[in-house]
């Protein structure tokens, strides 16, 4: 029988299957064509099993021409060719032996699949590896940008205390060979120097990074998770510290002699006679003050609790808001920074106060104030904060109610059946207040 032939194959359907066939190859098999009354063209390989009866197994379609399909018809003439060696060879069940090959290279392909995706791990398991052994430095940086950039400084404060206590002593290690020994370290070199309680905040700081990367798979532990807070630099003690009357008129003597840019010193007073935060102050805006009115509002982004806060200016008061005034009338802040582009760093009065009361035996710091004791107390040394203290104290001393006191201090009511239900305002109590601490203020100030 002659060979199939493409013009056989690309013949028009008839009503009934058409079938081609080849003649047998070295007797043990031939190709088969059948084109259905559809218009399928399909390929066959027929022999005879073990068993002596006769198969037809289907090896593929006929492509030619546009017609879609598997193989060309010399494909399917070599295809057969191959399995008519088979059969020659021993295999007389096609089927069993294709079905074997099919089960091989299907284990075959998932042994590869198996081998990629071990691959895929072992690369993906480096790659972690790899993120750990990322220095302190690039985590910190990983964290800045990810969590700090949220905060309302944007994380400034938080960069200059890990730029200042914790970089410098692990910023080069890995950040998974760091250990509980150092982290305590830091701590340690810290409280050395009596600064407890920052030594606490760069702990808790620390603590907050370390689980930043934890969360990230970029380490498996916390390196600070055995360290208990209460253990650095001992429990917290309240600080109480409330200057005098004497410590006072004291300090009003000092403090033109001390050195300090003329509008620090005014923000001493500011403080002292608004109980306000010093860095309710150093945020503040010319635009939230009346000095002819005698008010200045703390706008809720400025205070501590995010309320909006509303001082009425002792005469006092509005004296040394028009001594700043005069110093920076063009700016937009009433204490701007070097290039009036935002506020100055809230940090900038408490160090300028730091620095003017340093013992005799701690010397004067470089590129720091030569007066390094001219703000010094009988009662210990002072911080911005304490002068808000102070102020809330004589307000009590004058006969202010406490409970009018927390309103002049901008605190959250603690207990919340008293927040629920009184809504009284305290508004008049609370600029009488303000005005007997402005007027006690002035009695106090040198002749």
């Amino acid at each position: 029988m002659a060979k199939i032939t493409d013009r056989q194959m690309t013949a028009k359907p008839g009503s009934n299957d058409k079938w081609l066939s080849e003649v047998a190859i070295w007797g043990h098999g031939s190709l088969v064509a059948r084109i259905t009354p559809s218009g399928e063209r399909l390929f066959y390989f027929r022999y005879s099993n073990s068993s002596g009866d006769r198969v037809t197994y289907p090896i593929g379609t006929y492509s030619r021409d546009g017609l879609e399909g598997t193989m060309t018809l010399a494909e399917a003439g070599q295809r057969a060719k191959e399995l008519a060696g088979l059969h020659k060879a021993g295999s007389r069940d096609i089927r069993e032996h294709l079905a074997a090959e099919e089960a091989s290279r299907i284990a075959a392909r998932d042994a590869e699949l198996d081998r990629l995706a071990s691959e895929k791990a072992d690369k993906e398991a480096e790659q972690a590896r790899q993120a750990a052994r990322k220095s302190v430095t690039e985590l910190f940086e990983h964290w800045a940008k990810v969590d700090l950039i949220n905060r309302k400084d944007k994380g400034a404060e938080v960069r200059r205390m890990f730029e200042k206590d914790v970089l410098p002593l692990l910023g080069s290690l890995a950040v998974a060979d760091i250990k509980k020994g150092h982290i305590t370290v830091v701590t340690d070199t810290m409280l050395a120097r009596g600064v407890n309680r920052a030594a606490k905040i760069a702990f808790s700081l620390m603590r907050q990074m370390f689980r930043f990367a934890v969360d990230r798979d970029l380490i498996e532990y916390d390196p600070t998770a055995s360290i208990r807070k209460a253990k650095i630099g001992g429990k917290d003690v309240e600080r109480d510290r409330v200057l005098s009357d004497e410590e006072i008129h004291t300090l009003a003597k000092v403090a033109p002699e001390a050195g300090l840019l003329r509008s620090t010193e005014a923000a001493i007073w500011i403080a002292l006679s608004t109980c306000c935060r010093i860095g309710e102050l150093l945020t503040a805006r010319w635009i939230h003050l009346d000095l002819i009115k005698g008010t200045w509002l703390i706008p809720a982004e400025n205070s501590k609790n995010g309320k909006p806060h509303s001082i009425t200016l002792s005469s006092f008061a509005i004296k040394q808001f028009e001594l700043v005034r005069a110093i920076n009338a063009n700016s937009t802040w009433c204490y701007p920074n070097t290039d009036d582009s935002g506020p100055v760093c809230s940090k900038t009065v408490t160090k300028q106060l730091g620095d003017r009361q340093r013992q005799p035996e701690q010397g004067t710091m470089s590129r720091r104030s030569s007066k390094a004791q001219a703000l010094l107390l009988p009662g210990g040394k002072w911080t911005p904060h304490d002068l808000r203290r102070t102020g809330a104290t004589v307000m009590t001393a004058q006969g202010v109610l406490p409970e009018v006191a927390e309103r002049c201090l901008n605190h959250t009511e603690e207990n919340k059946i008293k927040r629920t239900y009184q809504r009284h305002s305290y508004t008049t109590e609370m600029a009488e207040a303000w005005y007997k601490l402005g007027k006690h203020l002035e009695l106090l100030m040198p002749l």
